[in-house]
């Protein structure tokens, strides 16, 4: 009994009031997630405005990739920063170091491996993602940008998974300083790239991947010299029951891109050619993608806060980080989904969508595409909220319930029906389905809570 409160005593995690912790770690993860989707959107506007919609086209064909790495990376980021946040709320800082180790390790041979599997067979997968051959396809931009951002995977998941470890380390600031340092890198060096040496998408992949390797050597000399847990060499040995859990989270989440891809190729509007509504589709994600990462960066943000008190049996305190989160994260979603839908037009020429009829498809495209934003931050924070309670079968049901088992179901039905339209309108409904389900599942849990006696 006294080793587990021992770590109660004194750690402000404990004892600083609720608002005062969620500026403190929800701030700088918002900051570090906003800054690292920035950077894309940018990516984006750089490369519309040098390449056009082709350039485009190609990095949503490339897509898929970036999304597998980003759903692997940041399942063992948080599900490293979970089990290290109530490692230590329990005071077992062995283990904690053991799950920095064993993230580390994972994050890299699974980013080579995969980069390895890729290159092998690049052109049959870009293929299946949506590319198209031909002398105004998008094949060989996306052979130009593709084999480059998967050389920089085994960066961008170490850097993606030790930031949310260095959160919960007691150092959210670092964790955004260094994607803030990549950032930076990445703006400056992008129109060099592109526009000054003529690089074209290959110059922002370049950029992209050197910014990447910037950030994860930021936060290896933090782990090597200056964390309160270190990356030891005994504890470099990954466990088995993760790598499962990687492939259960991961797959569903790149799956969704890929058939939205391939259905949009497919129908076209007539007006539109499959590579402009492909582009416009990539561009409207990117744009969403700023808003749900805010969302994202207050459930990480609330993690460690969750995490340590639920080992330190401080339930109230629990409930009270989740209710606040979700709070904050519906604001802003209703903000970013007005800012979307009133000016969608001025939003999207950034882009370099100067055509009519390409600018229509696209307006049109977002205010569709993107009416399930409004309950964007409510699903995204309960999420992580069962993820940072240890709750693995809700937390792994969640992670699929939108991407698996209604988003691609519902492209295939609806596109079959509506067409184009079928496939806009897929995102909101099964954003909708989702939070409806996500709600009927939090009031089962606080009924048999209340019943029980918890609450």
């Amino acid at each position: 009994m006294e080793e587990t409160m021992k770590p109660r005593e004194g750690n402000p995690l404990a004892t600083t009031p609720i608002s005062r912790l969620l500026m403190q770690f929800a701030i700088p993860s918002v900051l570090s997630m906003l800054v690292d989707a920035l950077y894309n959107v940018v990516d984006q506007i750089f490369i519309g405005q040098g390449v056009g919609y082709l350039g485009i086209a190609a990095t949503t064909v490339t897509f898929p990739f970036v999304t597998i790495i980003l759903s692997v990376a940041t399942l063992l980021g948080i599900g490293g920063s979970v089990y290290t946040s109530m490692s230590m709320g329990a005071g077992k800082h062995e283990e904690a170091e053991k799950t920095l180790g064993a993230v580390f390790t994972l994050s890299v041979a699974i980013g080579i491996l995969f980069t390895v599997v890729c290159l092998i067979f690049l052109k049959p997968l870009v293929l299946s993602f949506g590319a198209t051959e031909g002398m105004q396809g998008s094949l060989s931009y996306v052979l130009d940008y593709a084999p480059i951002i998967l050389l920089g995977a085994p960066f961008s998941m170490a850097a993606i998974a030790l930031s949310s470890i260095a959160r919960a380390d007691g150092s959210p600031v670092l964790a955004m300083g260094c994607f803030l340092a990549g950032a930076i890198l990445n703006l400056i060096l992008d129109p060099i790239y592109i526009f000054v040496l003529g690089w074209g998408v290959k110059g922002a992949a370049i950029a992209t991947v050197t910014s990447q390797v910037l950030s994860v050597v930021i936060l290896l000399v933090y782990f090597l010299k200056k964390g309160r847990i270190r990356l030891k060499r005994k504890h470099l040995c990954p466990a088995l029951p993760v790598c499962g859990q990687v492939i259960m989270f991961g797959l569903p989440a790149c799956m969704i891109q890929i058939e939205l891809n391939k259905a949009v190729v497919r129908f076209g509007t007539g007006a539109v050619s499959g590579e402009e509504a492909l582009s416009a589709v990539g561009i409207v994600l990117r744009i969403s993608t700023v808003f749900v990462s805010i969302c994202v960066g207050i459930g990480v943000g609330i993690q460690p806060i969750i995490g340590f008190n639920q080992g330190a049996g401080l339930d109230r305190r629990v409930k009270e980080t989740f209710r606040k989160g979700i709070g904050i994260a519906t604001v802003v979603s209703v903000v970013g989904w007005l800012g979307c839908i009133l000016f969608p037009a001025q939003i999207l020429r950034m882009f370099g969508m100067s055509d009519p009829t390409y600018l229509e498809f696209g307006i049109r495209c977002m205010r569709i595409f993107l009416m399930g934003m409004l309950v964007a931050g409510f699903q995204v924070v309960s999420s992580q909220y069962y993820l940072a309670t240890g709750q693995a079968i809700k937390a792994m049901l969640l992670s699929v319930l939108r991407p698996l088992l209604l988003m691609i179901p519902l492209i295939h039905i609806f596109s079959r029906i509506w067409g184009m339209d079928g496939i806009l309108y897929a995102s909101p409904t099964a954003d909708y389905l989702t939070a409806l389900i996500v709600a009927l599942l939090l009031w089962h849990d606080r009924t048999k809570q209340t019943k029980s006696g918890v609450i």
